[in-house]
């Protein structure tokens, strides 16, 4: 499939995220999801596009690609959801578990009618997910995975998740409102929190079982990959380039 790279591929997406962290800045030490897109449309000779839509980067005609980049704790934003008439159907979900079911399979093909919308837009074969994971320790994983294909476009499915309010928080600092959260049916894990009530946000927490089972490395310089071929695991730079030589080095090449 063309959404996955190989693994000379993946060892270039992997130096070029490791090269970009020895550069010196001021901002929290991790890949932000722009760099994360500009670095696989350079690999992939794709086009990163400056839009809203599902994909990130695309290959016009073939493949496109959503891009995550975050740290291992951070909770995954899949997108906003603001959901049409959404004030009646939270009122409705309150009211029994067939409403809130109701709210969730809405939430569900909001999901899938956008990424189906960039399967037309841009006459996708398939779209793939492009992920890359920091830990703290200084490792970072990178994996690959087809999400929908012209022929099966819906990426999740409503009848695998059961949806239920939790329960509204209190802290000294600020309230939290209550979410509707998304359990999946089958490992009975929590796969979704829909924060309706708030800024529309759509956690994905089911992404960790994506991720894929690999060694993360003990030190610099080593690239481990799965099984399948499509993730590789590496070790980020702990130092940085000291900013006198990155500065020394940018006048002499201009």
């Amino acid at each position: 499939m063309n959404a996955y790279s190989t693994k000379a591929e993946l060892r270039q997406i992997a130096e070029y995220l490791i090269a970009y962290m020895r550069i010196p800045y001021f901002q929290e030490d991790t890949v932000p999801g722009k760099v994360m897109e500009k670095i696989l449309a350079l690999v992939r000779n794709a086009e990163q596009l400056a839009t809203y839509d599902y994909v990130d980067v695309v290959i016009r005609g073939k493949v496109g690609w959503q891009v995550k980049s975050t740290k291992a704790t951070t909770p995954l934003t899949w997108k906003r959801a603001k959901i049409a008439n959404a004030d009646a159907l939270i009122k409705n979900s309150e009211k029994s578990a067939r409403g809130a079911q109701k709210l969730g399979a809405t939430i569900i093909d909001f999901c899938n009618d956008h990424a189906e919308k960039s399967l037309r837009f841009y006459d996708l074969d398939e779209i793939g997910y492009a992920r890359l994971i920091m830990f703290d320790d200084h490792t970072a994983i990178y994996f690959e995975r087809v999400v929908c294909t012209r022929e099966r476009p819906a990426i999740f499915s409503a009848g695998d998740f059961n949806w239920k309010w939790s329960r509204q928080k209190s802290t000294k600092k600020k309230e939290q409102l209550s979410a509707l959260h998304g359990t999946n049916t089958r490992s009975e894990k929590k796969a979704f929190a829909w924060h309706g009530r708030g800024e529309n946000q759509l956690h994905f927490s089911g992404e960790e079982d994506w991720w894929p089972t690999i060694v993360r490395p003990a030190k610099e310089g080593e690239f481990n990959f799965s099984g399948d071929g499509h993730a590789v695991a590496f070790k980020l730079p702990s130092r940085k380039v000291a900013w006198e030589g990155l500065t020394k080095f940018l006048n002499e090449a201009s």
